[in-house]
C-alpha cells in the first residue's frame, strides 16, 4: 500500500500551527491589494505568504518526497523511497536488501545529490532500511503464544 506523503505533510504541518481565529477588522488592508491599485500576481501573494509564516523549509521537505525520481535519479527510486525527515536523517526504504548494501555504500553521494538539487532541505546524514520481513504474529493459522513461523504450520 502506497504512502500519501501529501497528507502526511499537510497533517504535520497542521499539527505544528495552532489554528487562529481571526476575523479581519475594516482596518486591516492586506499589502497585496489596496484600493486604487491593480492587485499583485499571484505568485507574489503565495511567496509572501510562504516567507510570512516560514514554510520554506516545510516545502522544501515536501519536495524532497515529491521529487524523489527527479532528485536521484529513475534507477534509484525505482528501488528506493524516502520515509521520514526527521532533525536532518533522512530515513529510506529500499526494496531489497542488496539495493539497501548499494544505497550504503551510495551515501555520500546520495547527499551531495541532495543538497544540489533540492535546495532548502537540511539532510545530514541517510538511514537506509531493507525490506519489511512479513508477519507471522497474526493469520488463520497462527498459535497463541506461539514464538514464530515454525509453529504456523506443524
Amino acid at each position: 500500500m502506497k504512502r500519501d506523503l501529501a497528507k502526511e505533510l499537510f497533517r504535520a504541518i497542521k499539527s505544528s500551527h495552532p489554528q487562529r481565529k481571526h476575523r479581519p477588522q475594516k482596518s486591516d488592508n492586506p499589502s497585496h491589494f489596496s484600493p486604487g491599485s491593480d492587485p499583485l500576481p499571484l505568485k507574489q501573494v503565495l511567496d509572501d505568504l510562504i516567507e510570512g509564516r516560514q514554510w520554506n523549509q516545510l516545502l522544501a521537505e515536501g519536495n524532497l518526497f515529491a521529487l524523489w525520481a527527479e532528485i536521484v535519479g529513475d534507477e534509484v527510486a525505482e528501488h528506493s523511497e524516502p520515509i521520514t525527515l526527521l532533525d536532518g536523517r533522512l530515513t529510506i526504504r529500499a526494496s531489497s536488501t542488496a539495493w539497501a548494501t548499494q544505497l550504503t555504500l551510495l551515501t555520500p553521494s546520495l547527499l551531495e545529490k541532495i543538497t544540489k538539487t533540492a535546495p532548502g532541505v537540511l539532510v545530514d546524514e541517510l538511514l537506509v532500511l531493507g525490506p519489511t520481513p512479513p508477519s507471522w504474529r497474526r493469520g488463520l493459522r497462527t498459535i497463541k503464544g506461539s514464538k514464530g513461523p515454525r509453529d504456523t504450520y506443524g
